[in-house]
């Protein structure tokens, strides 16, 4: 699988891993993470999971979530309904 890179400020997802996931454009999945259209989080293992870390992007009712190791490795994918988050907004 594809690695994420590993920054100074934290992890960098090739917009064409997260494009894929949705059916998107690279260049729409630019537009949606400046406008607040799609969002993300970012988990850190503990435990038996020390070491890995779960991202998650959020994009209307879907979900895609990527499970790394610390040096950026993708150890799995997934993409799954999630209900719409309210942002408290409207």
């Amino acid at each position: 699988m594809t690695n994420v890179d590993v920054g100074s400020d934290g992890f960098i997802v090739d917009a064409g891993l997260v494009a894929k996931a949705f059916a998107l454009t690279e260049a729409d999945v630019q537009k949606l993470m400046k406008s607040g259209g799609m969002t993300s989080r970012c988990a850190k293992g503990v435990d038996e999971d020390e070491g890995r870390w779960r991202l998650t992007f959020f994009h209307q009712d879907r979900a895609l979530r990527l499970t790394l190791d610390g040096s950026g490795q993708i150890l799995s994918q997934s993409t799954f309904n999630a209900p719409r988050r309210n942002a408290g907004t409207k």
